[in-house]
């Protein structure tokens, strides 16, 4: 089956969630802090847009 961009997008903010979280449990650095801290708003869209990709990728996984 074809994957169209949205697929592409959210498995990519799915991976790079992934890594953030890896980051914070081996070393206490989250990077999405440490990139946006100093805008609270875009930091808090990028969780959200991480998390409704997980969910997107859940959706994703129980389709096939």
């Amino acid at each position: 089956m074809e994957k169209n961009i949205l697929d592409w997008v959210a498995l990519a903010l799915v991976i790079i969630g992934g890594l953030n979280w890896g980051l914070v449990g081996l070393l206490s650095l989250d990077l999405v802090q440490v990139l946006f801290g100093w805008m609270p708003i875009l930091a808090t869209i990028i969780y959200v847009l991480v998390g409704l990709s997980a969910v997107y990728m859940v959706y994703f996984a129980v389709k096939k």
